[in-house]
């Protein structure tokens, strides 16, 4: 019996990681973040939180050998497992033994249209939603929550595996070191939920940090109402690049008013041109945008 299957189920021994990737002759590729998970009950955690049924349809990023894949395919409708590397088909087919509702796809998540995908896919001419789940290589982690939230329309949940240090800046608090773009920009688009810590230990290769797992669900709508989307985040990406200058100083220079007027616009918007960036709400700096940036005709 190949060390890949489980016993009856088609599920990966994940302890017995080395031993796949030895049987395979495989290796972990360090340019594409592999970090294979070691720990069964961290698996069927990440499962659990996506609160799937019969009629979901999933998409797993980087499913490398199979930890979370067949889990995932046993308690939804479809799953898409979205993988770069080639050289893992081998032992994710084997995961995949007796379950005839997952499907393959080895590509660049970040180069795709993956509501194009999930359709094509499955034959399906409307998508009405979907979930994402996956253990995120760490050095794409942003570009790929950001691809979820701006280009994924239809997307109902995101259940990710990421650093550590990455999920506390996505649940931030205004005032906090960790308070920044990636926390606003996330927080416009949806609720976020930290769900554990995982151990570097759970995994193999060990990575040197912590990671943890959260779970994205997009808000219906907008959370705040603004008139131009690009002037609100080029205007956020600016403070935060300027983070220790006050809001004052950064907002008078982006918007080029006098100080004064801008001192005045702030106070009557209710608030302190002292204050810095890591000081303000999302709905503030929309207010500081709405009032101050040049209306689009």
């Amino acid at each position: 019996m190949s060390p890949q299957k489980g016993k009856g189920t088609g599920e990966s021994k994940l302890s017995n990681v080395k031993q796949v990737l030895n049987h395979f002759q495989l290796a972990p590729h360090k340019r594409w973040g592999q970090n294979f998970l070691t720990d069964n009950n961290i698996a069927r955690k990440i499962v659990e939180e996506c609160h799937l049924n019969a009629e979901d349809y999933v998409v797993e990023i980087g499913p490398g050998l199979g930890a979370l894949t067949p889990l995932l395919a046993r308690k939804c409708r479809k799953l898409l497992a979205i993988e770069i590397d080639r050289g893992m088909e081998r032992p994710l087919r084997e995961a995949l033994n007796g379950i005839d509702n997952a499907t393959l796809l080895f590509a660049d998540v970040l180069s795709i249209d993956m509501e194009a995908e999930i359709k094509k896919t499955f034959n399906l001419e409307e998508l009405s939603s979907f979930k994402v789940c996956g253990n995120i290589p760490y050095n794409i982690t942003s570009p790929i929550i950001f691809y979820l939230l701006e280009s994924c329309p239809h997307l109902a949940q995101a259940v990710l595996m990421l650093q550590k240090e990455v999920a506390e800046r996505l649940k931030a608090q205004p005032g906090s070191k960790d308070y920044g773009l990636l926390t606003l920009s996330t927080r416009y688009h949806c609720d976020v939920e930290y769900i554990t810590t995982v151990s570097k230990h759970c995994f193999y290769p060990q990575p040197e940090v912590e990671s943890a797992v959260i779970s994205l669900k997009p808000i219906a709508g907008k959370r705040i109402q603004v008139g131009s989307e690009f002037q609100l985040f080029s205007f956020m990406r600016v403070c935060f690049q300027k983070r220790r200058k006050t809001i004052l100083n950064i907002s008078s220079s982006h918007f080029r008013l006098e100080k004064e007027e801008a001192a005045r616009a702030l106070q009557g918007l209710g608030i302190s041109p002292q204050a810095r960036p890591e000081n303000l709400v999302l709905d503030q700096f929309a207010q500081i945008v709405e009032s101050f940036a040049p209306q689009e005709v």
